[in-house]
C-alpha cells in the first residue's frame, strides 16, 4: 500500500501545471528541458527547482526499498509540497483552473499519505 500511494505522489507531481506569458506546460515536460539542455540550465540550481528534483529522487529511492521508509516518503513529500502548494496557491489566486485542477491530485494524495503514516505510529508507537 505504501509503495502504490508513494508511486501516486510521484506520479501526481509530474502533472502539475505552470503557466506564464507565451509559455506553459506540466511539470514533466519543464523537468524534461532543464535536465536534458534544450533550455537555459541557469535557474536548474535554483532551490525551488532542485528541492521539487531532490523530493521525486527520495520517492523513486524509497520505491525500491522492501518496505518504503517513512522518513524518505515524509522528506519526499515535503519538498514536493513547496511547488504543489505554490502552485495551488497561485492556480486559487489568479482563478486559473487548470493550475488549480492540476495540482489537486497531489494534495489529496498527500493527505492520504499522511493518514496512513499516522496509522503507523498510531499502531506501531514509532
Amino acid at each position: 500500500m505504501k509503495k502504490l500511494l508513494n508511486l501516486s505522489l510521484l506520479i501526481t507531481s509530474l502533472i502539475g501545471y505552470l503557466e506564464w506569458p507565451n509559455n506553459h506546460g506540466f511539470l514533466f515536460q519543464i523537468e524534461y528541458q532543464l535536465l536534458s539542455g534544450t533550455v537555459g540550465t541557469d535557474g536548474i540550481l535554483h532551490p525551488f527547482v532542485m528541492l521539487p528534483l531532490i523530493g521525486q529522487l527520495l520517492l523513486v529511492i524509497s520505491l525500491f526499498q522492501k518496505t518504503p521508509s517513512r522518513f524518505l516518503t515524509l522528506l519526499g513529500m515535503t519538498c514536493l509540497s513547496l511547488i504543489m502548494l505554490f502552485l495551488f496557491l497561485i492556480g486559487c489566486m489568479s482563478l486559473n483552473y487548470k493550475i488549480t485542477l492540476a495540482s489537486l491530485p497531489f494534495i489529496i494524495t498527500g493527505i492520504f499519505v499522511n493518514r496512513a503514516n499516522k496509522k503507523h505510529v498510531a499502531t506501531t508507537g514509532l
